[in-house]
C-alpha cells in the first residue's frame, strides 16, 4: 500500500530553477507590453536637460540617456512594440507557412516542387537583408515591420513543416481515411494537422526569438519603430555612440532585455519538449 501511495509523488516533476525563471522573465516582459508606461517609475518620453546620462542610482536604477529619460521606464514600456512585432510576425509566418507546408508536403508534383524551390531562392538571401529592401520599398512603420518579419519567415516554416508532413503521409491513419473517401481538406487539417502540431509549436517558439532579433536590429539599423517611441533596439541606435565616452549603461540594459527575452523563451521551448518526449 505504501508502495503504491508514493507512486504520485515519485512520478512528480517540479519545473527546473531555469525554466521557472525563465518563465517568470517572459511572463515580466508580457506585463510590461500590456501596460506599458501606466507601471513605468517615470514617464518614458519626458525628456530632463538637468538630468541627462545620470549612471544607475537610487533615484534612476537604469540611469538616464542622452535626453535624461528614464532607461528603466524606456526599457519596461519599450517591450511594447518588441512583443507585439514579434508575437504578430510569428502568427503570420506560422499561418502561412503551415499552409504551404501542408499542400506541398501532401501533394508531390511540379506546382509543390516549384514552390519549394521558390521558398529555397528566398532562403538563401539573409532574413535581415530581404527585411531591409522590403522596408525601404513601403516605407518604415511598425505594422511594414511585422508583415515583412512574418512573411520572409514564410519558407523556412513551410519546409519544416514540409518535412513533417512527408514523414505522416505514408501512415496507416493516411490510408484508412483514404478509403473512407475523405475529403482533401479533411485529411489535411483533422488528420495530419493534429500529428505535427508538436513540430509547428517547436517552430513557432524558435521563429518568436529570431523575430526579436529581427525586429530589434531593424530598429537599430532605423528601420523600425521610429523615436521618439521606446524601443529596445532604437535605445541602442541612439546610444551606442557613448560608450566609448563611457556612458555603457542607455546600451547595456536594452541590449540585456533583448537577451534575457530571447533565452528565456528558448530555454522555455527547450524544457517543454524534453518533458513533452
Amino acid at each position: 500500500m505504501s508502495d503504491i501511495a508514493d507512486r504520485p509523488s515519485r512520478n512528480l516533476r517540479l519545473p527546473s530553477p531555469g525554466l521557472a525563471i525563465s518563465v517568470l522573465i517572459v511572463g515580466f516582459w508580457i506585463v510590461c507590453a500590456i501596460f506599458g508606461s501606466r507601471i513605468t517609475p517615470y514617464d518614458p518620453l519626458a525628456v530632463s536637460v538637468i538630468e541627462r546620462l545620470k549612471p544607475p542610482s537610487p533615484e534612476h536604477w537604469f540611469g538616464t540617456d542622452r535626453l535624461g529619460r528614464d532607461v528603466l521606464s524606456r526599457v519596461m514600456a519599450g517591450s511594447r512594440s518588441v512583443v507585439q512585432i514579434a508575437l504578430s510576425a510569428t502568427a503570420i509566418a506560422i499561418t502561412i507557412g503551415t499552409f504551404f507546408g501542408l499542400l506541398t508536403g501532401y501533394f508531390r508534383g511540379f506546382v509543390s516542387d516549384l514552390i519549394m524551390r521558390i521558398f529555397e531562392a528566398i532562403l538563401a538571401v539573409p532574413v535581415v537583408l530581404l527585411a531591409m529592401i522590403a522596408i525601404v520599398a513601403v516605407g518604415p512603420s511598425s505594422v511594414t515591420v511585422l508583415l515583412v518579419i512574418g512573411l520572409v519567415f514564410v519558407p523556412v516554416v513551410a519546409r519544416t513543416v514540409r518535412a513533417a508532413v512527408l514523414s505522416e503521409r505514408n501512415c496507416y491513419y493516411i490510408h484508412a481515411a483514404l478509403m473512407r473517401a475523405e475529403n482533401t481538406p479533411y485529411i489535411l487539417f483533422r488528420e495530419i494537422l493534429p500529428n505535427i502540431l508538436g513540430t509547428i509549436v517547436v517552430e513557432a517558439t524558435v521563429r518568436l526569438g529570431y523575430a526579436i532579433f529581427v525586429a530589434a536590429t531593424l530598429s537599430f539599423l532605423g528601420m523600425g519603430v521610429q523615436p521618439p517611441t521606446p524601443d529596445w533596439g532604437l535605445s541602442i541606435y541612439e546610444s551606442y555612440g557613448l560608450i566609448s565616452a563611457g556612458f555603457w549603461w542607455p546600451v547595456a540594459f536594452p541590449a540585456l532585455a533583448i537577451a534575457s527575452l530571447v533565452v528565456s523563451i528558448n530555454i522555455i521551448a527547450e524544457k517543454t519538449l524534453v518533458n513533452g518526449r
